[in-house]
């Protein structure tokens, strides 16, 4: 826990300090996660402010103290995979509009103004995201709070409420989804490169 109890038991109570108090304390660790499930620099802050709204209408519905950090993990998946949803329809409209000559010519325009060191470190965040855009929103998540958050199985199982035995073959099974999809992905990189 970054904060105490008592610190939390007064935001539950109204204490306007107290509340900004859990904001700056936790604000970081959310940003970051925010930042590694939508893959989207530019609308982290966006999305951060909603898990800090909804924490805010909704913590005097909190049970106790003791569950807050699972909680708000709980909150900040669930403002992710409202961002996920909302974008993925954004997304699909727009790509519709374009045709595949300018797909292309923005991703060779995108790719001119960055250094190669930033360009290999993009190459591999895309590589790494379109291989978990091959799997569902759910297993996202769950590896990225597992694997890159480095969440302990007991703290997921609050987070999902489920027990760790569950989470444990949840886990498994999101594993070999990656895994299948990644090689799937070489196999039609192979079948891509051995054709020309």
């Amino acid at each position: 826990m970054l904060v105490d109890y008592e610190l939390i038991r007064r935001a539950r109570e109204g204490d306007g300090p107290a509340f900004n108090e859990l904001v700056a304390a936790y604000r970081k660790r959310i940003l970051g996660t925010i930042a590694r499930l939508i893959g989207r620099p530019e609308d982290v802050e966006d999305v951060g402010q909603e898990v800090f709204l909804r924490l805010y209408y909704s913590l005097d519905q909190l049970r106790s103290a003791e569950v807050f950090e699972p909680w708000l993990y709980r909150l900040t998946a669930n403002a992710a995979y409202d961002y996920l949803r909302k974008r993925r329809r954004r997304l699909e409209s727009r790509m519709a509009d374009l045709s595949e000559q300018q797909v292309v010519l923005a991703d060779a325009a995108a790719g001119e103004k960055v250094d190669r060191d930033e360009g290999q470190k993009k190459r591999i965040r895309e590589a790494v995201d379109a291989l978990l855009d091959r799997v569902s929103e759910e297993d996202r998540v769950l590896l990225t709070l597992k694997e890159v958050e480095g969440l302990s199985l007991k703290e997921l199982g609050e987070i999902y409420h489920v027990k760790e035995n569950a989470l444990k073959v949840r886990l498994f099974r999101a594993r070999q989804r990656v895994l299948k999809a990644f090689t799937a992905a070489r196999k039609t990189a192979a079948g891509v490169s051995s054709s020309r």
